[in-house]
């Protein structure tokens, strides 16, 4: 992982998207700070495609796409988008799973959560689950104390064990039965939004992250960061990020914003002079 600031400013130039996980990437424990905050607008208000990457709720990130700065959001790991059309005053939805299928997955679902809760002490449901409509989210740290690595491992091969994919965030494990991830839906999202193929999003589309299930976004986005954080998590991730921040959470989001913003104003002055 480089520091941040040997991005050359032609590829900073090249930047047309941003996508970003949220937790701890753009959020510093647990808090939206004003600085990540106008991060984001400022780099919306430049011209810049903005969408988070989550791992949170549907109910979540019907708010974050109609109340914040962004373009669309990508929630649940890749379990749908979310596109707030503020002139027609319309969201638009895309689910990567039927209703139907969406159904039969809960019920297999709640049987591995009952196998959690009764067989690894000091679990619990994350505090937003009744918001999801396609994953089972298991809280290691956000709202209960913080539990060992190996507690974390037990918990993704119960997953596993069943058939489902797990992804360790920051705060969760977050498990689902379906073949996507953050990458699938944030690629069926570029494309059918927003006309984006594959090869242009790789010469035009930055990531940040910070965790584990932002390893799909980090091995295929040559313009990849983690921001300062993900130091914690770097011996569980074969695919790293290409850059990496001084700042941690929403400082190191602000630092990338800062380097685009920037290099998108050279830019503009060159053009003009």
């Amino acid at each position: 992982m480089k520091p941040l600031s040997q991005l050359s400013r032609e590829d900073a130039r090249s930047v047309r998207v941003v996508l970003t996980d949220i937790d701890d990437t753009i959020t510093t424990e647990g808090t939206l700070t004003a600085s990540a905050y106008a991060a984001l607008e400022q780099l919306h208000r430049a011209g810049f495609l903005v969408v988070p990457v989550t791992g949170r709720p549907a109910g979540w990130c019907d708010h974050i796409a109609r109340m914040w700065p962004v373009d669309a959001v990508v929630g649940e790991n890749g379990a749908f988008y979310f596109r707030y059309d503020r002139k027609q005053k319309k969201m638009h939805q895309h689910f990567w799973a039927s209703r139907q299928e969406r159904a039969q997955n809960r019920a297999r679902l709640d049987q591995i959560e009952k196998e959690v809760l009764a067989t690894i002490p000091g679990t619990a449901l994350a505090s937003d689950q009744d918001y999801r409509v396609a994953d089972l989210a298991i809280d290691f740290c956000e709202d209960v104390p913080a539990l060992p690595e190996t507690e974390i491992d037990r918990i993704v091969a119960v997953f596993e064990r069943a058939g489902a994919q797990a992804k360790v965030s920051s705060i969760h494990v977050n498990g689902w039965f379906g073949d996507y991830d953050k990458l699938s839906m944030a690629k069926a999202l570029l494309a059918d939004v927003f006309n984006i193929d594959w090869e242009t999003a790789k010469r035009s589309v930055v990531f940040a992250g910070d965790s584990p299930n932002d390893e799909p976004m980090f091995a295929a986005f040559p313009l990849s960061v983690g921001v300062a954080n993900v130091h914690a998590f770097a011996h569980r991730l074969k695919n790293k990020p290409a850059y990496i921040t001084e700042g941690h959470s929403g400082d190191g989001f602000a630092e990338l914003a800062r380097i685009l913003l920037e290099a998108r104003d050279q830019q503009a002055q060159a053009a003009n002079a």
